[in-house]
């Protein structure tokens, strides 16, 4: 069964920090880019993160010098790695896994940070 599966989220204060996971089953893993975005309620998806099949990495300016993207291919794992979590953090985190014209996406994870 094809399907990638987002875990990690939860409710944190400002300056903590979160570990996101995306797990694939079903594909080759190596082949794809993975691509983390997010959504805040009224706004639209952004995309933050992504890693090529070669460990390549790039990051939205929001995010870069706090975030770290990773993946492991022999476990079909990519992670999202959040530290100093700020108020505008609160989203829903999805990824997502490109490979030529095929785009699969998880169900999302919810990140929460309140103080």
């Amino acid at each position: 069964q094809v399907q990638l599966v987002e875990s990690g989220g939860g409710l944190v204060q400002p300056g903590e920090s979160l570990r996101l996971s995306c797990a694939a089953s079903g594909i080759i893993f190596n082949n794809y880019t993975i691509n983390w975005y997010r959504q805040a309620p009224g706004k639209q998806r952004e995309l933050i993160a992504v890693v090529t099949g070669g460990g390549v990495t790039d990051y939205a300016r929001p995010v870069k010098g706090r975030f770290t993207i990773s993946r492991d291919n022999a476990k079909n794992t990519a992670v999202l790695q959040m530290n100093s979590l700020r108020l505008e953090d609160t989203a829903i985190y999805y990824c997502e896994a490109t490979y030529l014209n095929t785009h699969l996406w998880g169900q999302g994870t919810q990140v929460t940070v309140s103080s």
